[in-house]
């Protein structure tokens, strides 16, 4: 055999060697899910999942226009790059540590981490919702930050409740679930999402998966999954598979409605009938764009969620970290700011890290 052929042989298999760890690592990242006859004996009887396809089913259909996509291409190639609408200059954070937090948990208080990662403290209970401390893809270097988060994992305090929206990278970090795995936590997360931290090694009596309209007491707390206009999915191959939802986080005094990801529509002056009213909605503001008009609240909408829900107090979310829908990293927040103002809700906008309570603490505008 001669030297070139060996050459490219070992080249060969140092390819495939690559491709397989590339693929585990992947596969890892994804987390578990339920096989399709799992899933239609656990959700079958739903009236938003489609048996057929084995999906389940946004209240009101997606659209997408790729003709209508403002601000660039909406290619995924465009993360692997610096988006070219991130700040010119650092964002200004709070940087935490585990001794920031008190050994025991405020009746109310909040530390929004950026993007839509938040500590919940209510009744004595801290809540970690959406916790995504890196970045938001199964690699790094993909969908980058803007700003490093003020919370590193290993500075995370003790916590009693991980509440999960759905299973989108930008919300469900795999290196943290697995961190946390051997804390006595509760995992609380919409139907099927809870087969990815089985996946993690999350033991599954430390598991709640909740359908829409589902609840949970944690002490004096009620939790409970809410509907919400959206999708699911952490591969082309698993879209819908798992649920999404909002919240309701009910403690003895407070109430807090969290948006998680989602679209306008009826299901939100619903909410505030039914479950209204609220002393806080946290709204995400930011992933809207023309081309996928109804995936994700317009600044204007978020505005309008807050009222349909019946809250006069808003906290954005879900901006400030990650370009996903190229527009300007403050552009969501100026126009939230101004419809909120035009619209008498009191918007709520602390730094990333910031310890506030909200409707007490007085914030910036934005920064």
């Amino acid at each position: 055999m001669s030297k070139k052929k060996k050459t490219l042989i070992i080249i060969g298999i140092i390819i495939m060697l690559a491709l397989v760890i590339i693929g585990q690592h992947v596969l890892g990242e994804m987390g578990s899910r339920y096989s399709q006859k799992e899933s239609i004996e656990k959700f079958g009887n739903l009236p938003y999942y489609d048996k057929d396809k084995g999906e389940f089913v946004s209240p009101e259909e997606l659209t997408f226009f790729p003709e209508r996509t403002t601000g660039g291409s909406s290619g995924f190639a465009r993360f692997f790059s610096k988006s070219p609408h991130a700040p010119q200059q650092e964002i200004p954070t709070v940087k935490l540590t585990r001794n920031n937090f008190p050994q025991a948990p405020a009746d109310y208080a909040l530390y929004w981490l950026g993007h839509s990662s938040a500590i919940i403290e209510l009744d004595g209970i801290r809540i970690l919702v959406d916790p995504v401390l890196q970045n938001a893809a199964p690699f790094p270097g993909i969908v980058g930050r803007y700003v490093e988060s003020p919370l590193q994992r290993e500075e995370l305090p003790n916590v009693d409740v991980v509440l999960i929206s759905h299973d989108h990278y930008d919300h469900l970090e795999a290196r943290t679930m697995k961190y946390l795995k051997d804390r006595n936590i509760r995992f609380i997360t919409p139907l099927g999402v809870g087969s990815r931290l089985k996946g993690w090694g999350i033991p599954e009596e430390k598991i709640t998966e909740m359908a829409w309209n589902d609840s949970l007491q944690i002490s004096s707390v009620t939790i409970t999954a809410l509907t919400a206009v959206h999708y699911s999915g952490r591969s082309r191959s698993d879209r819908n598979s798992t649920l999404w939802a909002a919240y309701a986080i009910k403690g003895n005094n407070k109430k807090i409605f969290w948006s998680g990801d989602t679209g306008y529509g009826e299901h939100l002056k619903a909410i505030g009938e039914e479950h209204g009213p609220f002393d806080l909605a946290c709204i995400e503001i930011d992933g809207w764009n023309d081309g996928w008009p109804n995936t994700h609240l317009f600044p204007e909408e978020a505005v309008q969620a807050c009222i349909d829900v019946r809250a006069p107090v808003m906290l954005a979310t879900h901006w400030g970290v990650f370009d996903l829908a190229l527009h300007p990293w403050n552009e969501s927040i100026q126009r939230t700011y101004d419809a909120a103002k035009q619209n008498g809700i009191n918007l709520i906008t602390p730094l990333m890290g910031e310890k506030i309570v909200p409707g007490e603490t007085n914030t910036k505008k934005w920064w």
